[in-house]
C-alpha cells in the first residue's frame, strides 16, 4: 500500500494476557476498533506498543497478526527500535516480508551516536528494505537529536520520506521546513504540541492518547485540514490535560489505563513497567473520567 503520510496514526498498544504473554486476539481487536473509528494508519510496536519489551520472535508474530487484521484498510507502519544496525536492518527486512507498509525508524537504542553514526544507521536500515521510512526524533527520550544537518546528509536516500517530530519545541517544524522544504513529510509526535505542529506544517499526527479517544483525535486533524480552527481549538483545549500524559515518563501505563477506562483495552504492561498505583493512578483515572464526561460529542456529531 502506498502511504499518503497524512492524518492520524495512533501508536497502538500491545495487549497482554494475565501471564503477560502477548494477547494476539486482543491486540488485533484494539487495532480493528481504531480503524473502525476512522484513523488513517496504524503504528505497530512503537513506544506505546512496548517495542523494547518484546522478544524478536514476538515482534514478528505480532506484526503479521496486525497486518492480517488490518487487511489493507490503512497503512501499517512498524517501529524499528533495535540496539544496533544489524538487528535493525534484519527487522526491517522481516517487516517487509510480514506485510508492513512502512517503518518508523529510531536511532539505535542505549548507545548515543555521533551525527555521522546516526547517518550511518539510517542509511544501513534504509538500504535493507524497499519500504518507506519515517524517522522518529525524540531528543528528551533518546538523548540524540536528528538535526537538520543529518536530514540533509540523508536527503538522497529515497525511501526515507517522513519525520515524526517529538521535540517539545514547536519551532522545530518551521526550522525543518525552512531548511528542507517539503523533502520530508512531517508528523507531530508529541501529543501536547500536536495542534501547534499541524498548524506549522505537519501533515499528520502520531498519537498516543488516540488509543482512548480516537474519534476526537480524528476530528481534531480533520478540523485543521478544513480550516475550522474554532473546532480544532475546542477539541484541543478539552483534550490537553490528557495529552500532557504523553510527555511523562509513565506515558505507556497512563495511556493503557485510559484505554481500559474507556473500554478499549487492558492496562497490563510488561516489567519493569508496572501498572499505575496509588495517587498517580487516582489522578489519571480522574482525568480520564472527567474527559469522558465532558467529551465534545456535539462537535464530533456535527463534523
Amino acid at each position: 500500500m502506498k502511504i499518503e503520510w497524512q492524518g492520524v496514526f495512533p501508536a497502538a498498544t500491545t495487549q497482554f494476557k494475565e501471564d503477560l504473554s502477548i494477547d494476539i486476539a486482543e491486540s488485533q481487536r484494539v487495532v480493528d476498533d481504531l480503524i473502525k473509528d476512522g484513523v488513517d494508519g496504524i503504528i505497530a510496536m512503537g513506544t506505546v506498543g512496548e517495542n523494547n519489551s518484546l522478544l524478536p520472535e514476538e515482534k514478528r508474530t505480532l506484526l503479521k497478526a496486525i497486518c492480517e487484521v488490518v487487511a489493507g484498510r490503512v497503512p501499517v507502519v512498524t517501529g524499528v527500535s533495535e540496539y544496533d544496525c544489524m538487528r535493525a536492518a534484519e527487522y526491517a527486512r522481516d517487516a517487509e516480508e510480514a506485510g508492513a507498509d512502512g517503518l518508523m525508524l529510531l536511532p539505535a537504542m542505549v548507545y548515543v551516536p555521533t551525527q555521522d553514526e546516526l547517518v550511518h544507521h539510517f542509511r544501513t536500515v534504509a538500504g535493507a528494505t524497499r519500504l518507506p521510512i519515517m524517522l522518529y526524533n525524540n531528543p528528551p527520550a533518546y538523548r540524540v537529536n536528528i538535526t537538520t544537518e543529518v536530514l540533509k546528509a540523508i536527503s538522497g536516500v529515497e525511501n526515507i520520506v517522513a519525520v515524526k517530530e517529538s521535540a517539545p519545541d514547536p519551532r522545530r517544524f518551521t526550522d525543518l521546513i525552512n531548511a528542507l522544504g517539503d523533502r520530508y513529510a512531517l508528523f507531530a509526535g508529541l501529543d501536547d504540541v500536536a495542534l501547534e505542529g499541524l498548524l506549522l506544517g505537519a501533515r499528520g499526527w502520531v498519537s498516543g492518547l488516540t488509543n482512548a479517544f480516537p474519534q476526537e483525535s480524528v476530528e481534531l486533524v480533520a478540523a485543521v485540514k478544513r480550516g475550522d480552527l474554532d473546532t480544532a481549538r475546542a477539541i484541543y483545549r478539552w483534550f490537553m490535560p490528557l495529552l500532557h500524559l504523553d510527555a511523562d515518563h509513565d506515558l505507556v501505563q497512563s495511556i493503557k489505563l485510559a484505554e481500559q477506562i474507556m473500554g478499549r483495552g487492558s492496562e497490563r504492561v510488561r516489567p519493569p513497567r508496572l501498572p499505575l498505583a496509588g495517587a498517580r493512578r487516582a489522578e489519571v483515572t480522574r482525568m480520564v473520567e472527567e474527559a469522558a464526561a465532558t467529551r465534545p460529542t456535539a462537535i464530533s456529531a456535527a463534523a
